[in-house]
């Protein structure tokens, strides 16, 4: 078992940022269905912690809980929805990083996903017909922050070609036409809080690269905010200074000598028998003295 973390470990240290948003979402759906078949065997309700992860569109519950602009967007409900979040996530992710950055892709999924969230909380508080779902409406999901890469690159390169299985070629810009569309179609139909989501990620996808084109990168800010935050959280090494008290010459010149007569053993020793009769430390004492 260590040795799997330990593989887990180094592949996530070694994986670009796409794959580390894919392991981060991977492994909290993980985390969490695991506390699920615990809190089902020894009854407890896992419920309380989950509401405090989840994105509330209630005003008043979010002033006590704001880090859930940021949480929500690496949480799923169910395998299905983590699937293909995760399938859309690596298709517009690798595509994205052919043109762009890594530090553009991060930007875009944090920023898109909050640009969801905001959406999602005006939509709740202010569109009549949602009004009285406010206090128990909660976001949740990677969908706005996936939308908002796949936008971002299907306003970046429109044209860009890819072959879909059981369709046939089809244009990027197409693909995110779709999408918005059937959002847009699917909002009276059912989990309205979620399509209203993904349409305020598409929003911030699309207006990112229009800023980017005339010369406005905004992931420049928000990655020296993401630096100095971990910088911030990062653990400082306590070194203490150790203040040692040089030798003195005599005690120098001793231990110079000490040093020159083993060597000296070790050269006669050579000259009689051959380097190969040397022990292994021996040889490794011939080694750093000619790299002084």
């Amino acid at each position: 078992m260590a040795s799997i973390l330990n593989n887990l470990k180094q592949e996530f240290k070694k994986g670009d940022i796409l794959n580390k948003l894919i392991y981060i979402n991977v492994g909290l759906f993980l985390l969490f269905s695991i506390l699920g078949v615990f809190s089902f065997m020894f009854q407890f309700d896992i419920k309380p912690i989950l509401s405090k992860l989840y994105l509330p569109a209630d005003n008043n519950t979010l002033l006590h809980q704001p880090w859930t602009f940021i949480t929500y967007m690496f949480l799923h409900n169910g395998f299905l929805h983590l699937l293909f979040n995760m399938v859309w996530l690596h298709f517009g992710g690798k595509i994205f990083l052919q043109y762009l950055q890594p530090k553009q892709l991060l930007s875009t999924y944090i920023l898109g996903g909050i640009s969801g969230g905001l959406l999602f909380i005006l939509a709740f508080n202010y569109v009549p017909a949602l009004q009285g779902l406010t206090l128990d409406a909660r976001a949740l999901g990677a969908s706005a922050s996936v939308l908002a890469i796949m936008v971002a690159i299907a306003t970046y390169s429109p044209n860009y070609s890819v072959h879909l299985p059981f369709i046939g070629i089809v244009k990027l810009k197409q693909i995110a036409i779709v999408c918005i569309v059937l959002d847009i179609l699917s909002i009276p139909n059912g989990n309205a809080g979620g399509h209203i989501a993904h349409l305020g990620g598409a929003i911030f996808g699309y207006f990112y690269i229009k800023q980017l084109q005339r010369g406005n990168d905004l992931s420049n800010g928000f990655s020296n905010f993401l630096s100095i935050l971990a910088n911030t959280f990062k653990n400082k090494s306590k070194l203490k200074t150790v203040y040692k008290k040089s030798n003195s010459d005599y005690d120098f010149n001793k231990s110079r000598s000490n040093q020159q007569k083993e060597i000296d053993i070790i050269l006669e020793k050579i000259s009689k028998s051959g380097y190969e009769s040397l022990s292994k430390s021996e040889k490794d004492t011939l080694f750093s003295a000619s790299k002084k």
